[in-house]
């Protein structure tokens, strides 16, 4: 049988914890787990603690942490995946995919063709959704680090990211496999529609340099996919 595993938005140490609210919730109301059943708890920040439930109660629930465990390694690419807002669960998938895939960090990006109009009350709702959501690939895939989810931006301010290689995805370039192995790397994709020329020249003139992934155009949430694993392919951890 499966280990519980779960992300406590707290830090952790061995000995005995009162859980988080959301956390004891879900535990005790959702899933109905007793005292005595076996859980594993991580906080986000790379380490893993082995334990058991102690008390399930309808107001409290408490663990006893007894053996910390060294985290699943992260990739020694790191990405920065700056993603053109799409609607609904498009986006929701590519930064589900995109934690699984091992993304350092992820930043929605507000281009012109975007669809997406958010005022700040939503891009709040937004944001908080788009990090449980990377909270939840990484309970499912074992990553013990949550990539850092950054409130949207404009794609013009977001373009001076730092990165050894920075490209920006583009039917008619160079393949990936002609660029040379880097540390960090920037990943730019458009939204639904596309980046327009003049955002993909802004994009070169701020170091980005043009990449393709084959002779099809993908979908928005398909290019993160299948760029992140040809990147962790070529100079990751895959």
């Amino acid at each position: 049988m499966r280990l519980s595993r779960f992300f406590i938005d707290a830090p952790l140490a061995l000995g005995s914890h009162a859980l988080p609210e959301t956390a004891a919730h879900y535990i005790g109301r959702v899933l109905r787990l007793t005292s005595g059943s076996a859980v594993q708890l991580f906080d986000g920040c790379g380490q893993e603690y082995l334990g058991e439930l102690v008390e399930v109660g309808k107001k409290q629930v408490r663990v006893e942490l007894r053996q910390q465990l060294a985290g699943q390694p992260e990739s020694p690419l790191r990405i920065h995946l700056g993603q053109g807002l799409s609607r609904g669960e498009r986006m929701d998938w590519a930064i589900q995919k995109a934690t699984e895939l091992g993304v350092a960090q992820i930043t929605p990006l507000i281009s012109e063709r975007c669809e997406v109009r958010l005022n700040d009350e939503r891009a709040d709702k937004r944001l908080a959704h788009w990090r449980q959501i990377a909270i939840s690939a990484c309970e499912q895939c074992g990553r013990s680090v949550v990539p850092t989810i950054h409130p949207p931006q404009l794609l013009g301010d977001w373009l001076p990211v730092e990165a050894e290689l920075k490209l920006v995805l583009h039917p008619v370039a160079a393949p990936l496999t002609s660029h040379a192995q880097p540390r960090t790397l920037a990943f730019l994709i458009g939204p639904e529609g596309g980046l327009s020329e003049h955002e993909v020249e802004q994009a070169q003139q701020a170091g980005f340099q043009a990449a393709r992934l084959g002779p099809r155009v993908l979908r928005t949430e398909t290019a993160p996919v299948v760029a992140l694993s040809v990147a962790q392919q070529l100079w990751g951890d895959f």
